[in-house]
């Protein structure tokens, strides 16, 4: 019964798997089949596509044969042309050269044929000499027999006679001449001079060195002065000018031998007295300005002076310069001024004389250049106004005549002892200058010279007439201690290398200001 079971459970399970194997043949069998069908597919499919693309690239690849054999054939033709061209161009020169050698054989016979006949005419010239010669020769004995004298003593006898005629006749011109040109020479000289001197209009006013301030009413002093002198001390400190406020009714005197810094002070004055706002800060914003403005008029001085004169072409650097003359003196007499009038004078002798007027009058308005050069170097203004001039450009007669107006050179040009001349007679004038106030001015530009050559100095002003010096330092260069030492050795330095009558205070001032804004 067991055996039976089992046979029953076996059977089933033994058909059950060979139905298996026998599906999954079949399905193999089916499977393949299909997927060989489907790869033969696409294989045929791949091949006609690779036909038609192998079809295209060998309609493709005969297109751009042929496109490369037509360039080609162009390329060959237009080389063929070139080639037949330079063969041409070849022949044409070879042809002009054949030209040219068949016309140079002929020229060489032409220059033989000439040559040929210049020996012939050579020595029938040679032989006519010697005929002459010959003549010559015995026309000479002939003379010889008759006077007595040989050809060689008769020259010399006849050159002597010529020379002494000569000579006596050419030291009565020459005297005659040297007579007349002394009788000239002074009456044309003065003559010029004179005719110079009565065209040329001339200004007397001499420089000084106080500026008047005219003030309303008394108040106005004292908010000048302000607390405790901090407003005066302020506006000093600034310009470099000292302010002498007096018992003179109306009035407050500035002093200072800068023109510039008095102008600089008595417009600063102006503009706070109108303004009404007198405090130290107010003060620093009102000098600055002035500073900015006078720096303004200063180059407008210069273009509207080589306006009036006709001077043209001048660098913008020397219009600054020439405007900066308004605020120089010259021997107490107003550079500027001075200047126009020798330029006017140089201009109207350079005319008279038959010379270039406009050369003369540039000349003569340059000529104290170097007084005004920012650069102030150990040389006298004559020699540092010619390498300022030489500097921008000038010409050569120009700067000739700069530099030489006072004889430190040699002079080159005419230009240059006209603009000597004029230089004199514009100064010596009655009441043109005064030698006591040049003095004086080159006492304290000594003086501030001397200070600035102190490390950390940044300004120095010469007041009270030379018998104060005010020395700013920077506070973040020189401590209280170098403060004390730089007062101390200017002192002993100015004792040492300079004249002076009574005693001169050296004040060093170390100013430390603390800025913060509020927001």
């Amino acid at each position: 019964m067991l055996l039976l079971t089992i046979y029953n459970i076996i059977i089933p399970v033994a058909a059950l798997a060979v139905g298996v194997v026998v599906g999954y043949l079949i399905t193999s069998t089916l499977l393949k089949k299909a997927v060989t069908k489907e790869a033969n597919d696409f294989l045929a499919e791949a091949k006609e596509k690779a036909e038609v693309i192998k079809k295209d690239r060998i309609l493709q690849a005969k297109e751009k044969f042929l496109q490369m054999k037509d360039e080609h054939e162009k390329a060959c033709n237009e080389r063929k042309r070139e080639v037949q061209k330079m063969e041409n161009r070849i022949n044409q020169i070879q042809q002009q050269t054949n030209q040219k050698s068949e016309e140079v054989q002929r020229k060489s016979k032409e220059l033989q044929n000439l040559q040929q006949n210049l020996n012939n005419q050579q020595e029938a010239l040679t032989k006519r000499k010697a005929d002459l010669d010959h003549i010559y020769e015995e026309e000479a004995k002939k003379l010889e027999t008759i006077s007595g004298l040989s050809i060689q003593e008769a020259k010399e006898q006849l050159m002597e006679v010529i020379r002494e005629e000569a000579k006596s006749e050419a030291m009565v011109q020459v005297k005659e001449i040297i007579e007349e040109a002394k009788m000239n020479a002074n009456q044309m000289a003065k003559k010029v001079v004179l005719e110079t001197i009565q065209r040329t209009a001339a200004e007397t006013a001499i420089e000084n060195t106080v500026s008047v301030f005219n003030i309303e009413n008394d108040e106005i002093k004292g908010r000048i002065i302000g607390r405790e002198g901090r407003n005066i001390r302020a506006l000093e400190s600034l310009t470099g000018v000292e302010i002498i406020i007096d018992d003179s009714p109306d009035a407050i005197l500035l002093s200072g031998f800068d023109p510039v810094r008095r102008e600089i002070a008595r417009l600063s004055l102006q503009k706070l007295v109108t303004d009404g706002r007198i405090h130290p800060a107010r003060i620093e914003e009102v000098v600055h300005k002035v500073e900015k403005q006078v720096e303004q008029e200063i180059i407008e001085t210069g273009k509207r002076t080589i306006i009036d004169l006709g001077v043209q072409n001048i660098s913008s650097d020397l219009i600054r310069m020439i405007g900066r003359m308004k605020y120089r003196s010259s021997y107490g007499q107003n550079l500027l001024q001075h200047s126009i009038e020798v330029a006017k004078l140089c201009s109207t002798m350079a005319a008279e004389l038959g010379l270039n007027p406009k050369t003369a009058k540039r000349a003569g308005l340059l000529h104290d250049i170097g007084k005004v050069a920012e650069n102030e170097e150990e040389l006298p203004h004559a020699i540092l106004g010619m390498k300022v001039a030489e500097k921008f450009k000038e010409k050569p007669d120009v700067c000739n005549a700069i530099g030489a107006h006072h004889d430190e050179i040699e002079m080159e040009s005419l230009i240059a002892p006209i603009v000597q001349v004029c230089d004199a007679i514009s100064g010596a004038r009655p009441g043109a200058r005064r030698e006591v106030v040049e003095a004086y001015i080159q006492r304290l530009n000594k003086l501030e010279e001397m200070a600035m050559s102190y490390q950390g100095v940044v300004k120095t002003y010469a007041i009270q007439a030379g018998r104060e010096l005010r020395v700013i330092v920077g506070a973040d260069k020189v401590s209280d201690a170098d403060a004390d030492s730089i007062a101390y050795d200017l002192s002993k330095q100015i004792q040492n290398e300079m004249t002076y009558p009574g005693q001169i205070k050296i004040t060093v001032i170390r100013e430390t200001r603390a800025i913060s804004f509020a927001k």
